[in-house]
């Protein structure tokens, strides 16, 4: 049964704090605001401190006015700084940052400044999620059931007879279901399919097989498995594939960027300092913009490597050739949401038994407890059924639309269902929370079935990198990879074609 807004805690005095693409709401002041007005809520100032990093929509404001084409009606004339650097690096993330280290590497004495929108720096997070259970949850199956991945665990799930029957034989002992084609044969089948499409169309498997998967892919890819590709679900050891005879130790040329990639990544660079709170508004040669809250600041540049979103590139180079342009303006990223809750007392979630939970269907698809006293919530506002671009862009407006109450409360009654039969209190047992947005949050991929041209090419990225004068652009959308090496890789890139 729902509880009330009172009985989740909705009122109560807690540490509330709401940051949008990594900027806390209001923090880039009236100047950013007058550039281009933004969804209702994020206007108003909120009754309670409430913290949302990431993309804020004022943090967005500034390129959102320069996309539109307000920006200039309202910054007044450029005012420079007299400050004069060897490189200029656009964009504070780890590409960023990876890009500023290097030159500092060839050049030790060289002087390098990053300028960056938001007002700290914080990596998304990335990697695999290894469930230990499951929420069957309400939006999915009409009723929460929560299911511990032990022993007869496909028997306790609240699906049809046939939907356990289907699933037992797709973990255990799935046929060849491509019999007579060659392995290169099967590769290629299986790049024409979502995970989705496999499990039903090739399967035949019960619908309530592919509801219960159906989140398996969203926290690590921040789409689920009506856009995740078949390729990748074989290479990454989902239900189903055993009995094809492939070879996941050997993943195919179709895998995803992220699956085919062998290694770790490096460890990002923590020690550049980033003037935050910083759109860049224009490049030139030899020249940078930057909006500090109340009027543009130039300073001069040697080179400038632009490690921001490709999408943004073509604002602030209006002079790009056409064709990159357009290039550029194909890496859509992904939204994604996380948010941070302190507990007053964790001894719940100890109780519930399970470190990592998956949900079926629910506004928040994944939860862990990291301790002593934090659960971290992923969420994926991608609209997966249209695919990961039209997904991303259909998912970010709305997430540009969700008022940071629905945030708050979709967090609480989340928590309480989960944890409130084993003694949590909603109301009383959440010290703090911070909600992490990012309407670009997660750098494109390309991928199949999506990206035919992928991966013989040509490629967008390919078209879209390259000099341009003393500018070039690194950022893991230029990859595009969605694993961070890939961003540390494209800032080396950069720096070698600035050095050539």
């Amino acid at each position: 049964m729902s509880l009330t807004p009172r009985a989740l805690g909705m009122s109560r005095p807690i540490s509330r704090r709401d940051f949008f693409d990594g900027v806390a709401v209001g923090a880039l002041g009236s100047v950013a605001a007058a550039a281009g007005s933004e969804p209702p809520q994020d206007a108003v100032p909120e009754p309670r401190p409430f913290a949302v990093r990431g993309g804020t929509a004022q943090a967005l404001s500034v390129p959102h006015a320069l996309r539109d084409g307000r920006f200039w009606r309202h910054a007044g004339p450029p005012v420079p700084t007299g400050e004069k650097y060897d490189l200029v690096v656009v964009g504070g993330g780890r590409s960023g940052r990876g890009a500023a280290r290097e030159w500092l590497r060839r050049d030790p004495r060289a002087r390098v400044l990053v300028l960056d929108n938001h007002d700290e720096i914080a990596e998304r997070p990335r990697g695999p999620f290894r469930a230990d259970a499951v929420m069957c949850d309400a939006e999915t199956f009409g009723a929460d059931t929560f299911v511990s991945l032990t022993a007869d665990w496909i028997d306790r799930l609240p699906i049809a007879p046939d939907a356990r029957r289907d699933l037992r034989a797709l973990h255990r002992d799935p046929p060849d279901w491509f019999p007579g084609l060659s392995p290169e044969g099967k590769q290629e089948r299986l790049a024409e399919l979502t995970y989705s499409r496999f499990l039903l169309e090739v399967c035949a498997a019960h619908p309530d097989v592919e509801r219960f998967c159906r989140t398996m892919s969203s926290a690590e890819w921040a789409y689920d498995t009506r856009a995740f590709g078949a390729i990748d679900a074989w290479a990454t050891g989902y239900p189903g594939f055993d009995g094809l005879g492939l070879d996941r130790a050997k993943p195919s040329r179709l895998n995803s960027p992220t699956v085919r990639a062998v290694g770790g990544d490096p460890e990002p660079a923590t020690d550049v300092p980033v003037r935050r709170s910083s759109p860049v508004v224009s490049v030139r040669e030899g020249s940078v913009g930057y909006f500090d809250g109340h009027r543009v600041r130039t300073v001069e540049a040697g080179a400038v490597i632009l490690a921001c979103w490709s999408a943004v590139v073509p604002y602030l180079l209006p002079d790009l050739p056409e064709h990159r342009r357009r290039a550029l303006s194909r890496a859509v990223r992904m939204p994604l949401l996380q948010a941070d809750v302190r507990l007053r007392d964790p001894r719940a979630w100890r109780r519930l038994g399970a470190r990592r939970v998956r949900w079926t269907g629910a506004y928040w698809c994944a939860c862990a407890f990291d301790p002593p006293d934090t659960v971290r919530l992923l969420a994926a506002p991608c609209r997966s059924e249209l695919g990961p671009d039209a997904g991303a862009a259909a998912g970010r407006q709305e997430l540009f639309r969700t008022p940071y109450e629905r945030l708050e409360h979709t967090v609480r009654d989340q928590l309480a269902r989960l944890l409130g039969p084993v003694g949590f209190d909603p109301a009383g047992d959440i010290e703090a929370i911070v909600v992490h947005r990012w309407g670009h949050g997660r750098a494109p991929e390309y991928c199949r079935p999506w990206h035919a041209f992928y991966p013989d090419g040509p490629l967008p990225s390919d078209a879209a990198r390259g000099t341009f004068g003393r500018i070039a652009i690194a950022g893991s959308d230029a990859a595009p990879v969605g694993r961070s090496g890939a961003a540390d890789a494209a800032a080396v890139r950069a720096v070698e074609e600035l050095w050539r």
